[in-house]
């Protein structure tokens, strides 16, 4: 999972330094955050041979569908933002969902690292107050930190918060690799039904759900054209992380891992591995929260003079458009206060147009009337129709299989005091 970025002095000196590496770096840091911490479980659910399919075959895809948005913005250098592609595709009412979409899957993400603050208090403490309390503690040090109109070190949050994920990480592999689980299962394949299967596929969907920030990256770069490059540089390193980290942690384990991965380091090591991944739980969600604050400010004040200055209208507006995004975020990780669950409705909602379907699209757009123009044209056809196609069923399928899962956990877990982390 990641954290949106845009606009920022750092970023922009980045990016357009000309570097791919450097951007792709760039993109590393903002992509790996918290999704990689359901892919034990998600293999788990799914068996060894079908969850390390699906981690390989969904990157690669999320390769294709990158390189797709990157050809979109050949096509269409004006393109800033997911709004501005929406508008191409549907015109002022397309840049208007599109914008709202974003907007939303910013409001959800803030909600699950307000989620994971709460697992994480709840294992520093031994449970040791109300999960509530502990997530309202994780909404007011997010809003506190959510302030600054400017976050003119959101580069180097972003790579502090990567090298906290991938050390916690690194440190559960460890931990389990040397701690005997001596009755672990593990299952090759493993029987299961639909909507449980459909859940950990979202999960695995939820870790490349990174694609939304693409327009605005190759924006700040001095040559788009490099995107390309960057993109492979990121979608191999993801693969190689996310593959490693939940095979291995699924092979000590076994069938028992948890969701988030981290818990199921052992008393001790889990927190440390939590300490460590401090700055990834509260850091990546204050930037996410701050891009989809961003917008609403944005778009409320776009007919005034209002988001240049600084007075008390400008700063109370700011200040109140905080506090509601945050405590919308807060009742969502609340309603659904179960890790897995929530990453997977996410994954329903938005990656799966984000990073699959809409690249469909955004193929057979620029290729209006030359879908049959030669066998190759045919083969890339039929693929696209099919993305589109596939980015619909993560849709539908992943929404009954993260509702069913809610509505099960709903009525004990929702609003508890109890300790419902799994």
């Amino acid at each position: 999972m990641y954290s949106l970025s845009s606009g920022t002095e750092a970023l922009s000196t980045v990016l357009t330094s000309g570097v791919f590496r450097q951007c792709g770096l760039l993109m590393i840091c903002e992509s790996v955050s918290l999704g990689v911490l359901s892919l034990p479980a998600a293999v788990a659910t799914l068996g060894l041979v079908p969850g390390v399919i699906l981690i390989v075959g969904l990157g690669i895809l999320a390769t294709y569908t990158g390189y797709n948005i990157g050809l979109f913005r050949e096509r269409y250098p004006h393109i800033q933002n997911l709004g501005d592609a929406g508008e191409i595709l549907l015109g002022k009412f397309g840049r208007e969902l599109f914008g709202t979409g974003q907007f939303l899957f910013c409001i959800f993400v803030m909600g699950s690292h307000i989620l994971t603050f709460r697992v994480m208090m709840n294992t520093l403490t031994n449970h040791g107050a109300c999960s509530i309390v502990f997530s309202v503690v994780g909404m007011v040090i997010s809003l506190l930190l959510s302030i600054p109109r400017t976050m003119k070190g959101m580069t180097w949050i972003s790579f502090a918060s990567f090298l906290s994920i991938l050390s916690a990480v690194v440190i559960t592999m460890v931990s389990v690799g040397v701690q005997s689980h001596p009755d672990r299962v593990i299952q090759a394949t493993v029987e299961t039904n639909l909507y449980t299967a459909f859940q950990s596929v979202s999960n695995i969907v939820f870790a490349y759900c990174a694609h939304v920030a693409f327009f605005g990256l190759i924006a700040e770069m001095e040559t788009p054209q490099d995107f390309k490059k960057s993109l492979f540089m990121l979608q191999g390193f993801e693969i190689a992380l996310y593959l490693s980290a939940a095979v291995v942690i699924y092979f000590y384990i076994g069938t028992d891992v948890h969701s988030p991965a981290l818990t199921s380091a052992g008393p001790l090591m889990s927190k440390i591995a939590y300490g460590v991944a401090i700055p990834t739980i509260v850091g990546a969600g204050v930037v996410n929260g701050h891009i989809g604050l961003k917008y609403i400010y944005f778009r409320l004040c776009a007919k005034s003079d209002l988001m240049h200055q600084r007075n008390k209208r400008s700063v109370g507006l700011w200040i109140g458009l905080g506090v509601a995004c945050w405590v919308v975020a807060w009742i969502i990780s609340e309603a659904i206060p179960v890790f897995s669950d929530l990453n997977s409705l996410i994954s329903a909602l938005f990656a799966s147009w984000f990073s699959y379907g809409l690249s469909g699209i955004y193929w057979l757009h620029l290729n209006r009337g030359e879908w049959f123009a030669s066998p190759r044209k045919i083969l890339l056809t039929i693929l696209n129709i099919g993305i589109a196609c596939f980015g619909l069923a993560l849709c539908v399928l992943g929404l009954y299989a993260s509702g069913t899962s809610i509505s099960k956990n709903a009525n004990s877990n929702s609003f508890t005091c109890a300790n419902t982390d799994t």
